[in-house]
């Protein structure tokens, strides 16, 4: 494990793993501010301080993941296994144990749903009971999930789930721990009713490394209407992600503020 003052060779080598492995064609891996943040988001998930994360800073899939994943194993960053998920055209990085155990805490109750279909004159919060189709996805995953934690090992695995017909932007929600992810129905589009409407942004930090940016893990908003109605799981999200910051030593100072914000149109 790299110690909290990591000395620039280093990071140096955080930086040159991601940028030696991520690169599509002749073109480099990411910026240098951008692989140091991945890895602070990896070793988040590593910790236990986030389910998954989406990879997002460029095209490269999950083979490319998985020979940087062993990149960080072998400079001794990563003492655990890792497992790269697939679904749809998305890879996410996630640690298998912690996103079962999220998956039951979701099947128990533990988040809540924001309707947010275009046929809707505005958000509603629904349980994951009225979401039956969404239910049974969330078992198979669990399913899928426990079968390879039957063959726990340090190699970076892979695995790819078939996702036709499904809601990624709720799975997504889910699988990156939201407490509240957003749900719509497929046969009216991808059009949503949040447009114009106030949003209140819940931002999650934490320090990593001294000089560094704050490390980002978690980003979600819910209507600024329906927050009273979601303040408990809110509360209790805050205070288990709290929670798990103390059973570790990497990250430190985390902090969750929120603003309001209203947009002309809301992409998910």
């Amino acid at each position: 494990m790299f110690p909290d003052s990591m000395s620039t060779p280093s990071l140096q080598l955080l930086v040159a793993a991601a940028q030696q492995t991520l690169g599509m064609g002749k073109r480099r891996g990411p910026p240098r501010a951008i692989c140091l943040h991945l890895a602070g988001e990896v070793l988040a998930v590593a910790r236990g301080l986030k389910p998954a994360l989406l990879y997002d800073y460029n095209c490269a899939g999950a083979s490319e993941l998985q020979n940087y994943l062993e990149e960080l194993q072998g400079l001794g960053f990563l003492t655990q296994g890792l497992h790269i998920l697939e679904v749809g055209e998305n890879s996410l990085i996630v640690s298998p144990e912690r996103v079962c155990e999220h998956l039951e805490q979701v099947l128990l109750g533990t988040v809540a749903f924001v309707d947010v279909s275009s046929s809707q004159p505005h958000p509603s919060v629904c349980s994951l009971d009225q979401l039956q189709d969404l239910k049974s996805l969330v078992a198979e995953i669990i399913t899928h999930l426990q079968g390879l934690q039957r063959n726990p090992s340090l190699v970076v695995s892979c695995s790819r789930l078939c996702s036709s017909g499904w809601n990624l932007c709720t799975v997504f929600g889910i699988l990156l721990g939201y407490p509240v992810p957003y749900t719509f129905h497929l046969n009216q589009g991808d059009d949503n009713c949040l447009a114009l409407t106030p949003l209140r942004v819940f931002t999650a930090r934490t320090s990593w490394l001294l000089g560094q940016p704050s490390v980002l893990l978690y980003s979600f908003s819910v209507p600024e209407s329906l927050f009273p109605a979601l303040r408990d799981i809110l509360d209790t999200w805050e205070e288990n992600l709290r929670n798990r910051c103390r059973t570790q030593s990497d990250f430190n100072d985390l902090t969750i503020s929120s603003a309001i914000v209203t947009l002309p149109v809301v992409a998910l």
